[in-house]
């Protein structure tokens, strides 16, 4: 099979581009306006071929591809933001990614949003993106997929859209199988010595605010490792092999190891999002805190969900092959 290109839109640090590398694809170009993301980006996969603001590509310039894929901005749309949606300029690039599908005439595309896009709106927001899709020239499914089922154990439901060109003659588009569960130690390093004093102010206000004074007892915590802890807002959870959502403004997540609270580096943030080790291993060469690495890991796709949904693209064109090869 001709091995598919792909452009990389709204890249941030390469999650997608991760995802439908594993899936044997070769991404001929990206575009991310961050200058930190791009930085990273460029040091991860040695790529300087940054398009730059979606919105100002001359699409001329954009060479012979096949799959387009982009995480569109999702502050707008998310639980936790304002949910202005395509009111807001941000969700406005959703129209830049159809300007280019449009021009273009990829056979595919994977595009990526939270899971509050669905009812954005009482759901109008999502209709209306899907609607523009299939007026370009798209046969368009979309489905909420949760990244703990895809090989690690990060709890992160996003909407996936997934778009066949209409002149593709094939299958319809099958949603990939769910995998067997994983353990959450083995995203986690030993070397992590960036602990948490339990005496820590912040953390004491958790454990002592009036909805969960006397709920918790962090010295029969500490004597079970792995627990993970989420502090956000006035609120204190702890999981059993789960970890909630990275977010880019979520940073309060701990866990217990050898009878201490450990904070979750940039590095396992990275490896429960996916990246593989020698992609990780690169990060130290960048100047960052640990707080704008999760940052950035917050803002990525998970590269296992991504790698999925390219195996699917991959059988979608095997067929296509396969029928053409048929006619002939």
């Amino acid at each position: 099979m001709k091995k598919l290109k792909f452009i990389d839109i709204c890249a941030g640090i390469g999650g997608g581009r991760l995802g439908l590398e594993e899936s044997g694809f070769e991404c001929v170009g990206h575009s991310e306006i961050d200058k930190i993301a791009s930085e990273v980006y460029s040091m991860f996969y040695n790529d300087e071929n940054n398009y730059g603001d979606l919105t100002k590509i001359n699409i001329s310039d954009i060479p012979e591809y096949d799959i387009l894929i982009g995480g569109f901005p999702c502050q707008t749309f998310s639980i936790v933001g304002k949910r202005e949606g395509l009111d807001d300029d941000r969700g406005q690039i959703i129209y830049g990614i159809l300007k280019i599908l449009e021009k273009t005439k990829p056979k595919y595309f994977i595009l990526e949003n939270v899971k509050g896009l669905i009812n954005h709106n009482k759901g109008s927001s999502i209709k209306i993106i899907i609607e523009e899709l299939k007026n370009i020239g798209y046969n368009v499914e979309y489905k909420v997929l949760d990244s703990k089922n895809f090989g690690t154990p990060q709890m992160r439901e996003r909407v996936y859209i997934v778009g066949v060109n209409k002149k593709i003659k094939s299958k319809n588009f099958l949603w990939s199988n769910e995998k067997s569960e994983v353990m959450v130690k083995d995203f986690l390093d030993d070397s992590n010595e960036n602990n948490l004093d339990i005496k820590n102010k912040t953390f004491q206000k958790y454990l002592n605010n009036k909805y969960n004074v006397g709920k918790y007892n962090i010295e029969e915590i500490l004597k079970t490792d792995y627990l993970i802890l989420d502090t956000r807002q006035s609120d204190l959870r702890i999981y059993e092999n789960r970890v909630p959502t990275l977010r880019a403004g979520r940073h309060g997540i701990l866990y217990t190891r050898k009878g201490k609270l450990k904070k979750l580096s940039g590095k396992e943030g990275l490896r429960l999002q996916g990246f593989p080790e020698h992609i990780i291993k690169k990060i130290d060469s960048v100047k960052l805190s640990e707080t704008k690495i999760l940052s950035l890991v917050g803002n990525a796709m998970t590269v296992n969900v991504i790698n999925e949904i390219g195996k699917s693209i991959e059988s979608i064109e095997k067929d296509r092959e396969q029928l053409i090869m048929t006619e002939l």
